[in-house]
């Protein structure tokens, strides 16, 4: 069966799926196999839960009419999502970068969809498979679709690229994350400049941060849409920026009050606002949906539990996020001010020097309660009154159970792993 022909039976469908714990009636059901199990196996399940349609790789799995056997399964899921891209023919931007993917990736959705139908990726959907099911959940009446793509290693934002054909792109930064897969940092900033490469070759455009020394260089041939704090003449001059600790913006003849933590958010707004003036979405609008964004799954969130007030941004954690929120928390005008941090993951051999340098940033901050969390930060132990090392999160809520926490402003922070929100229910 070619692409064409599977394309119409998805057109006849309402979604599609990879998960039968979530199959809808008259739903697509893609068998893609994981690491642990062969979703084949749940082909039939998938039919008798109302999915109209199976596609299968292993041929023992074939039930009636409504299978299609396919080679691959995974491809296919790629080849109709790029097929229904091209069928759609809408406007797509595509965001990647080491840090803010997604809290961008939502803040731009909520300024464009002020007037226009938009669609943009679910959670963190944004790999192999999170990046077309993206493009699937796009239908006729979307007029601009949001795809957020996330990388590991090279190549992986290229093929992206190659599946949603984006006519936008911005990269939010290059940081020190995934470096293990990247390689070092200047893997990093090769991997993602893979957008800019894309872009340039389909003759499309990209969002630029003129303050960025490395992007504006970068993009210096490609067709640009800019924004800065500095340069007047960018398409989005900011006039200020100010966080203590919500990041406040000066634009045009308003002021925008976000909900966001952080000098470290202030160009991710900046973006929503830049692709928002590209789009005529006017001033006001702009800053009603913004100042609309709550941030939620342990993303820069400020909350308060008893007397104290926390900073909750413990959805991930690399060098280059950690350092900028260390940096705004310290410059925060508060008293009685903590840290609790965990390891980050997947720094490969650079991992205890990344460590140390964190732990060093905090040498001089006698007056910051901290708390360092695995065994990398543990690695890296310094004998100081205020710094407190646990090899793993239970010794660390061990510790809490008998030194309780009050009338404190705390900063938590950790790579996903680590699952640092857990300290709320200590405290």
């Amino acid at each position: 069966m070619s692409i064409q022909e599977i394309h119409q039976l998805f057109l006849s469908c309402t979604s599609v799926s990879i998960d039968t714990r979530k199959i809808e009636p008259n739903s697509l059901f893609v068998a893609i196999k994981g690491e642990r199990f062969d979703a084949n196996t749940f082909a039939k399940e998938a039919l008798e839960k109302g999915a109209s349609y199976v596609i299968i790789d292993n041929e023992n799995y074939y039930i009636d009419q409504q299978t299609i056997l396919v080679t691959n399964s995974l491809n296919t899921l790629q080849e109709l999502a790029q097929f229904h891209r091209n069928y759609l023919k809408l406007p797509i931007i595509a965001l990647t970068g080491s840090n803010g993917k997604t809290t961008t990736k939502e803040l731009i959705n909520c300024v464009l969809s002020k007037r226009y139908r938009t669609k943009a990726t679910v959670g963190n959907l944004n790999n192999h498979i999170g990046v077309p099911l993206t493009l699937l959940s796009f239908t006729t009446t979307t007029e601009i679709g949001i795809v957020e793509m996330g990388a590991n290693h090279q190549k992986e934002i290229e093929f992206l690229c190659e599946i949603a054909q984006p006519d936008f792109g911005y990269i939010t930064n290059f940081g020190k994350a995934h470096l293990e897969g990247f390689g070092g940092v200047e893997g990093v900033i090769k991997g993602k400049s893979e957008m800019y490469s894309y872009i340039q070759k389909h003759h499309k455009r990209v969002v630029v941060n003129l303050d960025d020394a490395i992007q504006e260089e970068k993009t210096s041939a490609i067709e640009r849409i800019t924004f800065s704090q500095k340069d007047e003449n960018a398409f989005v001059y900011i006039k200020g920026v100010t966080a203590n600790p919500l990041v406040t913006i000066d634009y045009n003849a308003i002021r925008i009050h976000s909900h966001l933590i952080g000098l470290y958010n202030a160009n991710n707004i900046i973006a929503a606002i830049t692709i928002g003036a590209y789009f005529e979405i006017s001033d006001d609008q702009i800053k009603e949906a913004i100042e609309s964004y709550i941030p939620e799954n342990n993303r820069s969130q400020l909350l308060t539990k008893g007397t104290n007030e926390i900073i909750l941004d413990a959805y991930n954690a690399n060098p280059s996020s950690m350092k900028v929120a260390l940096e705004n928390f310290i410059q925060l005008e508060k008293s009685n001010k903590m840290i609790v941090i965990g390891d980050m993951f997947e720094l490969g051999k650079d991992s205890l020097n990344e460590h140390r340098s964190i732990v060093k940033q905090l040498e001089n901050q006698d007056a910051i309660t901290c708390f360092f969390i695995g065994k990398d930060f543990c690695s890296n132990a310094t004998e100081k009154s205020n710094f407190t090392f646990f090899s793993d999160f239970d010794s660390f809520a061990q510790f809490l159970k008998s030194n309780p926490i009050h009338n404190k402003t705390l900063l938590i922070k950790g790579s996903r792993g680590m699952a640092l929100e857990r300290t709320l229910d200590c405290i």
